[in-house]
């Protein structure tokens, strides 16, 4: 007797729907790097590709980033920064110093480990802490402070944003400049996010004490490796060295950090070097950007972020400018306004819709409404010193 294998279209269908789904799913969740992808690809046609490609690049900001967010993922799986972050949290026994605790905690968390990791790492921690305390009511509203927490927290570090890392290494900034240029908005900042904190009710809860133990041995060399990457930052060691020493150590240590960096936002960097590289080889392009960037830099980077975020904005208009503070202060309050000004804030948007995806309006008014009003005052205050 002949076996007849059945074709069953709905099983096809269905494996072909998933497939869709899944592509789906990777270009919602990396939009910036897809149009970071076409915006290289296009303007290959215009410049073809040749030998000063090669130059477009910025091997040590890429280097740095890599390092710092693996040795980042690895202390992420073993949970130390959720058991810091608890231990400080549960000293808090009211809704408003508990939320106060969490956006500081981000606050912080962005100039040590990068805007994006500290909510990846943080943003969670915000839910569990309101889910279990019945103040769900408030999880927009602490999302899009940790979010802004995120964003502005880590503008005084070369290492806390992205743009930061790029824009530091790409005109040799000394430290104690970088410290110095940022630190009227940092302070700002600081001062805005506490006050709007402070209009949450004092009210009082209570939060299940839950220990987490972390394995010492690992964190303490994992703390080393970190302290390494930052050096490498700082330029007191050769970027080289990290590549070499902190893979290496992961590998034996932690397969998984690897597997988990963000290599999407590493891609991102790569395409906009080409898109940026090409760019400013156009003449007609060259010639009216530098124009509007002599006009006025910190306000048109800070315009520009709110169209193509403020990554690609740094890497791109470091090509027609020399005013490297004004640019470096626009593109890091430029991470506030729009939802596409910042990766940060995808990631925020993206992490709030799993948990409460029937209010993504009342979310998308209330970040409009708080952002737009921090890129206006730290704006208009930048204009009048500058």
């Amino acid at each position: 007797m002949l076996a007849v294998k059945w074709y069953n279209p709905i099983r096809k269908n269905a494996k072909g729907d998933k497939g869709m789904q899944t592509i789906i799913g990777f270009a919602k969740k990396n939009v910036v790097m897809l149009i970071a992808f076409f915006c290289a690809v296009i303007t290959s046609f215009i410049v073809p590709v040749d030998n000063e490609y090669i130059n477009y690049f910025d091997f040590k900001t890429l280097s740095c980033l890599f390092c710092v967010l693996a040795v980042v993922c690895a202390l992420r799986n073993i949970n130390f920064f959720y058991m810091l972050a608890g231990k400080l949290v549960s000293k808090f026994k009211t809704l408003r110093s508990a939320i106060l605790a969490l956006v500081y905690i981000t606050f912080i968390g962005s100039m040590l480990i990068a805007n994006d990791m500290a909510l990846l790492t943080f943003l969670p921690l915000g839910y569990i802490v309101l889910k279990t305390t019945g103040k769900e009511k408030y999880m927009a509203f602490t999302f899009i402070m940790q979010n802004i927490s995120a964003n502005l927290g880590g503008m005084l570090t070369p290492f806390g944003n992205p743009q930061n890392l790029y824009l530091y290494s790409r005109f040799s900034i000394p430290d104690l400049e970088f410290i110095s240029i940022m630190a009227t908005p940092f302070a700002v900042s600081v001062f805005l996010i506490t006050v709007c904190c402070l209009f949450i009710k004092p009210e009082p809860i209570t939060q299940p004490d839950e220990p987490i133990f972390i394995p010492k041995g690992r964190a303490t060399i994992l703390l080393l490796l970190f302290a390494l990457a930052i050096a490498i930052v700082f330029r007191g060691i050769p970027y080289v060295v990290g590549l070499v020493v902190i893979p290496s150590a992961l590998f034996f240590m932690d397969k998984k950090a690897l597997r988990d960096v963000d290599y999407p936002l590493l891609l991102t960097f790569v395409f906009f070097f080409i898109f940026a590289g090409n760019m400013a080889r156009i003449e007609p392009v060259r010639e009216m950007i530098s124009a509007l960037l002599a006009k006025n830099t910190l306000l048109f980077s800070v315009i520009s972020c709110q169209f193509i975020s403020n990554v690609p904005s740094a890497v791109l208009l470091s090509n027609f400018t020399t005013d490297y503070p004004s640019l470096l202060i626009g593109v890091n309050i430029g991470g506030v306004g729009t939802l596409i000004a910042s990766l940060a804030s995808l990631i925020t948007f993206r992490e709030y819709t799993k948990e409460q995806s029937g209010r993504t309006a009342s979310y998308i008014l209330k970040f409009s409404a708080l952002n737009f009003s921090f890129l206006f005052i730290l704006t208009t205050l930048e204009l009048l010193i500058r």
